[in-house]
């Protein structure tokens, strides 16, 4: 066979095997079909497909075909990155700030105290988790950060499914997200500035400033129809001048649509584009992620970082929530909710985790396990929170 047929065959088991999954054993009341493709991912990677099937795995996933798979990937995460910068509802936050800033401020730096904490039993093991090319506080800090993200697109898709998206309880938790998804970005930026190349990071900082503010006059200007093109050529030159200073493209796709205001596009093209973008391309990044997945170092360790981890992470939001919660009086059981809500990462934190095993700051074992950590905090989300709605009379 030759390429393009491996390419397509592998395109096939991509959207057949977890569509299936999902489908026949009625897995929509717990998780939306994302996060089995994600799971998907992992088991058709290197580590159980590969395992298992040595030879059907190198026979479908050759370099070149896993190439073109990265291909589409890079984009579509591009551009999945480029929808949730577009979509933070930044004027919402400020119009509440001391309330919005209290949680979400609480909600990021318990969870990333207590990230950083676990990290070190891993820092002391050595070359098994931390990357060749990270510094010992970079690969704290990534780890840190990896259990204090939220993920803002998978936490919509959840709302959506439990119906208190446009709640005003579902409104509040995205102002928390939103600001919390700022400083996240914010982090990543800092732990990968590269001190040798920062003359080139600062150029395009600024360069990035005038441009944005170039292109805020521009669109004002645009017609509608003109506005959507005009942001594609926006997302290729911000994550290209992100990535040749030393940062990451999905550094750039990010700060590309959140100087990009949501008011310029209509609502429900915005959220058929999400869709599209979920259910076309996204699966295919899935799969390229798992394919980087590795157990080298014994799959009972890997599983036990991912345990320890969630822990972690679990533990520190609802911390955050319940301080927030006794320091502004919610009303009993909101601050449980709004911790479990916000403790969803899948999306947001596979990605994140990607650029630091791009910058080798963390190893595939670290990343396989940041991975996992991700999965289980979201499959947790919906059986937990779905009686709490019910005991809030929510739902």
């Amino acid at each position: 066979m030759n390429t393009t047929e491996r390419y397509l065959i592998a395109m096939l088991i991509i959207f057949t095997v977890p569509y299936l999954a999902w489908r026949l054993c009625r897995l929509e009341r717990v998780a939306p079909l994302v996060v089995v493709q994600i799971v998907g991912g992992i088991l058709l990677g290197p580590g159980v497909l590969g395992a298992a099937y040595p030879g059907y795995y190198e026979f479908v996933f050759t370099p070149q075909v896993i190439t073109a798979l990265n291909g589409v990937a890079w984009w579509a995460v591009m551009v999945f990155v480029w929808i949730a910068g577009i979509e933070l509802d930044l004027g919402q936050a400020w119009a509440r700030r001391r309330e919005t800033a209290v949680t979400a401020g609480l909600a990021l730096a318990c969870p990333l105290l207590l990230g950083c904490l676990a990290a070190w039993p891993l820092l002391l093991q050595g070359a098994a988790w931390i990357g060749p090319q990270a510094q010992t506080w970079q690969f704290v800090l990534g780890v840190g950060m990896a259990c204090a993200v939220t993920a803002l697109p998978i936490l919509i898709l959840l709302m959506e499914q439990l119906h208190i998206l446009r709640q005003p309880i579902g409104q509040r938790i995205l102002r928390y997200a939103s600001l919390d998804d700022v400083a996240i970005w914010g982090v990543l930026a800092l732990i990968l500035l590269d001190w040798t190349r920062v003359g080139r990071q600062l150029g395009f900082l600024v360069a990035f400033a005038v441009a944005a503010w170039a292109l805020r006059r521009l669109m004002q200007r645009l017609q509608p129809r003109d506005r959507w093109p005009v942001g594609l050529v926006w997302l290729a030159a911000c994550a290209f001048g992100a990535d040749w200073s030393g940062l990451h493209f999905m550094v750039g796709a990010f700060l590309a649509g959140a100087v990009m205001e949501a008011e310029w596009y209509d609502q429900a093209q915005m959220d058929l584009l999400r869709h599209h973008v979920l259910l076309v391309m996204m699966p295919v990044f899935f799969l390229s992620t798992g394919l980087r997945t590795q157990w080298d170092v014994g799959g009972l360790a890997v599983f036990a970082a991912a345990g320890w981890l969630l822990l972690a992470a679990v533990a520190g939001k609802l911390a955050g929530a319940h301080l927030a919660g006794r320091w502004l009086g919610w009303a009993p059981g909101e601050a449980s909710l709004i911790g479990w809500l916000l403790q969803t990462k899948a999306l947001i934190m596979i990605i994140f985790s990607n650029i630091l095993l791009d910058k080798s700051l963390i190893t595939h074992e670290t990343f396989t396990a940041l991975l996992l950590m991700a999965l289980g905090s979201t499959v947790l989300t919906v059986p937990i929170v779905r009686p709490k709605l019910r005991r809030l009379g929510l739902v």
